[in-house]
């Protein structure tokens, strides 16, 4: 199964998480948590680069953000928005994101849904949910040794962005794993003696539909990666393109689980239906072999049942001779059918 999150919005709606803030310089984070009012105060000083994560998203906080950094309404709408597809949009002055993130528990996948505005010195991340591991994403930037690097100075803001997209690719790639897990255990079952049809069908459609979902959020990755990684954007600068590329990489692995696992579910629904008509005709063998052995009897005493003369009519040897008859053929019917592998 699959859950994408979402929940209805107004301008009056509780938020479910403050908004989160941090600031570096040059590297080096300076401040965190701070009001969304002081984030203009830090965008004007040379060398610094903000973050500002909204969950919910946080309106009064979103429309500060928009006039600050002069945000296309159109691309904010698709921020408020849900159920916007994986993209890249281009701006005059930055770039806008739509990612999902899925979390695999059981046979259910949950959709996580984030947006976010890449400016030269800030990254704006706008989520439905708090189920969006955002910690774990802290967690990578502040365990990261980059940010130090002088050779990657002013590229704050792509390493933010690099780490966000390689855990969504992580997360997305673990999701793939998971359900190749799952194929091989739908495997197992479509082999097994007692064959469990219902439990087949309901764990491969459930299969085919999460991978179909998964595919469709995370074949847009490429795209998204390569146009980051284009010269004439000039967004990520040569040190910083290994880091990329490698997460094209994984977004590629991504594409080839995923096509695999579908070609696979097929073949296992095709060895499903052979195997069941297999099964079928080893029944209807079954069948047949013991209904043409009780056929004998049948027909040996409705012939002694005719109300006509016939050799040993009103003679005991006459029943004897029938009964030995029934079950001289029909042991001979079994021994051949058994013989044949029929019964």
């Amino acid at each position: 199964m699959t859950d994408q999150r979402s929940t209805a919005g107004s301008e009056d709606e509780v938020y479910t998480e403050p908004p989160r803030t941090r600031a570096w310089h040059d590297g080096v984070l300076e401040a965190e948590n701070f009001p969304v009012d002081d984030v203009s105060e830090y965008l004007k000083k040379d060398g610094t680069t903000v973050w500002l994560d909204l969950c919910g998203p946080q309106r009064t906080a979103m429309h500060v953000i928009s006039r600050e950094l002069d945000l296309d309404r159109v691309a904010v709408e698709d921020a408020v928005s849900r159920h916007e597809r994986t993209k890249l949009d281009r701006y005059t002055d930055y770039v806008f994101l739509n990612l999902y993130l899925p979390k695999v528990d059981g046979v259910r996948m949950t959709l996580y849904e984030l947006s976010a505005f890449v400016t030269a010195n800030a990254l704006v991340t706008v989520r439905e949910d708090p189920g969006f591991p955002i910690d774990e994403l802290i967690g990578r930037w502040d365990r990261s040794p980059d940010f130090k690097r002088d050779e990657l100075a002013g590229s704050t803001v792509a390493l933010l962005l690099y780490g966000l997209l390689d855990l969504v690719v992580d997360y997305q790639l673990t999701a793939a794993q998971s359900f190749d897990d799952e194929a091989d255990e739908l495997e197992e079952l479509v082999f097994r003696d007692d064959f469990p049809v219902r439990e087949i069908q309901q764990r491969s459609f459930t299969l085919r539909k999460n991978l179909f979902t998964l595919r469709r959020v995370s074949l847009p990755m490429r795209e998204i990666l390569n146009t980051l990684l284009r010269r004439d954007l000039k967004f990520v600068s040569q040190p910083l393109v290994p880091y990329y590329q490698d997460v094209y990489d994984h977004s590629l692995r991504v594409g080839e689980f995923t096509d695999a696992l579908r070609d696979l579910i097929a073949n296992l629904l095709d060895t499903r239906i052979a195997l069941q008509g297999n099964r079928l005709n080893e029944v209807m063998k079954k069948v047949t072999s013991w209904a043409a052995i009780i056929a004998v009897p049948t027909a040996i005493t409705g012939f002694y049942g005719q109300n006509v003369p016939y050799p040993g009519f009103g003679q005991h040897w006459g029943f004897w001779l029938s009964s030995a008859v029934i079950i001289t053929l029909s042991g001979l019917l079994y021994t051949l059918f058994k013989t044949r592998d029929w019964l």
